[in-house]
C-alpha cells in the first residue's frame, strides 16, 4: 500500500557525463541505459564576495524504449531536463562485501538546448528544443510511445497572421 504522505520525485537539469551505455537484460528483454548527469550551483561566500561554482554528478539509470530513446538521441554534454525517482539497489560484491548504490531511475526526459546540440549527437535533425520522451515506468508496453513529438501548432492553414482568432 502507497503512504498518501510520501514522495518520490526528482527533477534534475543538467548536462551528460557522456555517451549513455547501453546492455540488455535477457531475462526482461529489455534495454537499459545508464548515464551521469552533472547539475551546478553557485555559491557566494559574503566574507570574501567570491563566488564558486559546485558541480554535483548524479548516476542515472533509464529502462525499455526510454532507454533506447536515450542511446539514439543523447550525447556527451547535451542538456535534458529529467524526472524520475531514486532507487537504491543492493548486492554482495565477490569478497562477500554488501554494496549498495543510489541512482536516479529517469521516467521522463526533455531535450534542452540549440537544435545544434542535438543534430551533434544524432544523424536527424528532426529534434528541437522541448521534445521528449516518456516512460511508462513499467519498461512495457505502456512505454511504447517512447518518444512523443510536439504538436503541430496552427493546424492545416499556413500558420499566417489570418488564423488568430482575435
Amino acid at each position: 500500500m502507497r503512504d498518501i504522505n510520501s514522495l518520490n520525485k526528482v527533477i534534475l537539469v543538467g548536462r551528460l557525463g557522456g555517451k549513455p551505455e547501453m546492455r540488455r537484460l535477457p531475462q526482461q528483454d529489455r534495454w537499459v541505459a545508464t548515464f551521469t548527469l552533472a547539475t551546478n550551483e553557485r555559491l557566494f561566500n559574503p566574507n570574501t564576495r567570491e563566488s564558486s561554482d559546485r558541480t554535483e554528478w548524479h548516476k542515472i539509470v533509464v529502462f525499455g524504449k526510454l532507454a533506447e530513446f536515450c542511446d539514439k538521441y543523447l550525447g556527451q554534454g547535451r542538456q535534458i531536463l529529467l524526472e524520475g525517482k531514486l532507487r537504491t539497489r543492493s548486492w554482495q560484491d565477490k569478497e562477500g562485501n554488501k554494496r549498495t548504490k543510489t541512482e536516479v531511475e529517469a521516467l521522463n526526459i526533455v531535450l534542452l538546448g540549440k537544435r545544434e546540440e542535438s543534430s551533434a549527437t544524432s544523424d536527424t535533425t528532426d529534434l528541437d528544443s522541448g521534445q521528449y520522451a516518456r516512460s511508462g515506468g513499467r519498461g512495457d508496453a505502456a512505454g511504447d510511445d517512447a518518444f512523443t513529438p510536439p504538436a503541430e501548432a496552427g493546424g492545416d492553414s499556413g500558420g499566417g497572421d489570418d488564423d488568430i482568432p482575435f
